[in-house]
């Protein structure tokens, strides 16, 4: 027992002897008022106001780059380059991401000059005005604050991919075929005729064994299987006759170059009968139909409104 309680002691000793202190740590500081004042600026795009905020010899640098020689960038073509966010996106702003502050970092050691680290969290919303893009985008800044509160450096770790979006949507560029006539747009006609017919057996056998269901009216997150959906679609055969399905329009079959994604869509009129009360109704109906390589339908949504259903 003495030498479970000598060695308790002596790891005691020992993570109290590894601890040291090396600044402190402020939720409320000048620098963080000069850096809230310098975001402000920022999203305004009052670059005069901007510029007097950063010292002669500002850098500003990406925290994410790769490239180790990396100089950063000047004040002159900092201040520049910040007024095209203001000019090319609406609803611009930057705010703390929620629940997050920022912390003005002040250290006792190599800190001969006195400067304040701010860290900041923020969320940088904004609609890009030509394309339309829209930007949410956490990002988390380092800067640098002298005892003159100038903002000397920044550093600035945020998500560049959120630009190849935007670089993308300058020029045209296609995304595949769409084809009025196709053998998956066969299959959707078969599936959907043979429930027209209430043969739920020959309507699912079109379906792979792994297929998922959505229903517009129901939660997205909770897919049904294909044995639940045969249980639900008979129930709604128990519930209503159907004089028959009838297409509008065509279907459209698009086959994307992007994630090779297949899909069928299909718009119908679903003439019904109410089996309680003999009620007429037509129920209008949207369906979206992904496949996979093989023609099978492997996730399908269904688009209609249900309360036409129980009016």
């Amino acid at each position: 027992m003495k030498k479970f309680i000598l060695v308790i002691a002596l790891m005691t000793s020992f993570i109290t002897i590894a601890q040291k202190k090396n600044g402190t740590v402020y939720i409320e500081h000048p620098a963080i008022d000069v850096v809230n004042s310098f975001t402000q600026a920022f999203v305004k795009g009052d670059t005069v106001k901007l510029a007097s905020l950063l010292t002669d010899d500002f850098k500003n640098y990406n925290g994410v780059s790769t490239n180790p020689g990396d100089k950063g960038t000047d004040k002159a073509k900092y201040v520049k380059n910040s007024y095209r966010w203001f000019d090319e996106l609406d609803y611009f702003s930057i705010s703390d991401y929620p629940g997050a502050y920022p912390d003005a970092v002040e250290y006792k050691e190599d800190n001969k000059d006195g400067e304040i680290w701010v860290q900041t969290w923020d969320l940088l919303k904004g609609v890009h005005k030509e394309t339309g893009v829209k930007f949410t985008s956490p990002i988390h800044r380092l800067i640098v604050v002298t005892k003159d509160n100038k903002i000397k450096t920044i550093i600035n770790y945020n998500n560049d991919g959120i630009f190849n979006e935007l670089q993308q949507s300058f020029s045209d560029r296609t995304n595949g075929t769409i084809y009025n006539h196709h053998e998956n747009i066969n299959t959707v006609r078969k599936a959907v005729y043979a429930f027209e017919n209430a043969d739920l057996e020959k309507a699912l056998s079109f379906y792979s064994d792994d297929a998922f269901f959505l229903n517009i009216n129901d939660d997205l997150d909770k897919p049904e299987t294909k044995d639940n959906v045969k249980k639900i679609r008979q129930e709604f055969l128990d519930a209503f006759e159907i004089t028959s399905i009838d297409m509008i329009g065509y279907p459209d079959y698009l086959e994307y170059e992007m994630a090779n994604g297949r899909v069928v869509m299909s718009w119908w009129d679903f003439h019904l009968v109410r089996k309680s009360d003999k009620k007429k109704i037509t129920l209008p109906m949207h369906i979206s139909d992904d496949f996979d390589e093989d023609g099978n339908i492997t996730s399908e949504i269904l688009y209609f409104n249900r309360s036409a259903l129980e009016k």
